[in-house]
């Protein structure tokens, strides 16, 4: 039975701004030994909400481009800086269609 861990492998190439991989390396933490459910609308509302607990913001409906979390900050010009953008058009689509080739 797959995890969902199986999403998050490989890393993406590109991120929106630096505190993006550690997000993804939180969620995977977070989620990791979860198994896949067996729906992609279930997949997808896991990824939504484990998003929102880790950042702690509402991706749906939060207006700003981009939030700072301090414990995403490891160093750099844009360290902390959460681009929800990219995980909106991004990350979060690419983590749905990894799942849909897996059920």
């Amino acid at each position: 039975m797959k995890t969902v861990a199986d999403l998050f492998d490989p890393e993406p190439q590109v991120w929106g701004l630096r505190g993006d991989p550690w997000v993804w390396q939180a969620m995977r933490d977070h989620l990791g030994d979860t198994y896949l459910p067996p729906t992609l609308g279930e997949v997808e509302a896991m990824l939504y909400t484990a998003f929102n607990r880790i950042v702690g913001v509402d991706l749906f409906s939060e207006l700003e481009p981009s939030v700072y979390r301090a414990e995403f900050a490891h160093g750099g010009a844009s360290s902390g800086h959460v681009h929800l953008l990219t995980w909106r058009i991004d990350l979060l689509p690419l983590l749905v269609e990894r799942a849909q080739s897996l059920l």
